[in-house]
């Protein structure tokens, strides 16, 4: 793994690039390197190394993060915290001057899209313990490495998703072509990891849009009334596009949204054999009756945000 830390200036960078390398075993790439090609040689030669380097180039950082195994953190810390640091260095300056030193060095156009680039980023609100910082860099560190009990000790990309993942994503990212103006519901229909189908909720087709008007159900503010809706549900959408026939033996749904009472129906009749889900809806006990009943099996799936926010 190779990992890129960044940061506001003061807020800790050097003290995450410690603990990486004192507690956790990684190797400290020479921070006086700069080169992208240069260091994308040598972490692509050591791939298997868990390999660190303090990065303040936006240049360097879209150059490694190319590679499966690199992994952005960034380091930001509250004002007061910084002034803290700060002031222990120059006594001398009073408080415009350490702002004005503050914000020439991170208000930047590069700077600011660097550390917005980041993959897990570390929000220093308390203290500057170390100890509690480590904990939770453990933590994540836990999740990149994403090692599975009992698996084959072979190298895993750290921002690799897994398969159950994978497709939630794909659900989600579904719905963002969602026009229903009451929520956005993306599904996935999937046999043997290969997608049969995909779904968003909205009006149907040649119908006008949810989002201009085209159902007056969901535009009336009101959240009753549930059989007015014109709108066609998520599941509904992948299930009408797959159809029995193509979905066959063994198919999975994601849903980023649990399946309401009316698509619990047509999940069983059209023969979908799990579902899996990662928000609740107020349907949820009697839509898991159906499936229940219907031999579908069920379970949620809590997927990480990204970026990932991490308060220390």
């Amino acid at each position: 793994m190779l990992v890129a830390v960044s940061g506001t200036k003061y807020s800790g960078v050097d003290t995450l690039i410690d603990l990486l390398v004192s507690r956790h075993g990684f190797e400290l790439i020479d921070s006086k390197v700069q080169d992208p090609d240069a260091i994308m040689d040598y972490a692509t030669r050591y791939y298997t190394k868990d390999l660190v380097l303090k990065c303040n180039s936006l240049e360097l950082c879209t150059t490694l993060e190319k590679r499966p195994f690199f992994v952005h953190l960034s380091m930001q810390a509250s004002m007061k915290l910084r002034m803290k640091s700060l002031k222990h260095i120059s006594n001398t300056k009073n408080i415009d001057e350490l702002c004005t030193l503050l914000d020439e060095t991170d208000f930047k156009s590069d700077i600011i899209e660097l550390h917005e680039k980041a993959n897990v980023k570390f929000k220093l609100i308390n203290d500057n313990d170390s100890e509690r910082l480590n904990v939770v860099l453990n933590k994540q560190l836990q999740i990149l490495r994403n090692k599975k009990p009992n698996a084959p000790e072979e190298f895993n990309p750290p921002l690799r998703p897994d398969w159950d993942t994978y497709f939630m994503k794909l659900a989600t990212l579904a719905a963002s072509r969602s026009n229903c103006m009451k929520r956005k519901v993306g599904c996935v229909v999937v046999r043997e990891k290969r997608v049969i189908a995909t779904g968003y909720n909205g009006t149907p087709r040649h119908l006008t849009d949810c989002c201009n008007g085209g159902c007056p159900r969901c535009n009336g503010g009101n959240s009753h009334e549930l059989h007015t809706c014109l709108c066609l549900h998520a599941e509904e959408n992948a299930l009408l596009e797959a159809g029995r026939d193509r979905i066959g033996n063994n198919a999975t749904l994601y849903c980023d949204t649990c399946p309401c009472l009316t698509c619990s129906v047509k999940i069983v009749q059209t023969g979908i054999e799990e579902v899996v889900y990662s928000q609740s809806y107020r349907m949820d006990e009697a839509s898991f009756k159906v499936l229940r009943d219907g031999g579908v099996k069920v379970r949620q799936l809590s997927v990480i945000d990204e970026p990932r926010i991490v308060i220390v």
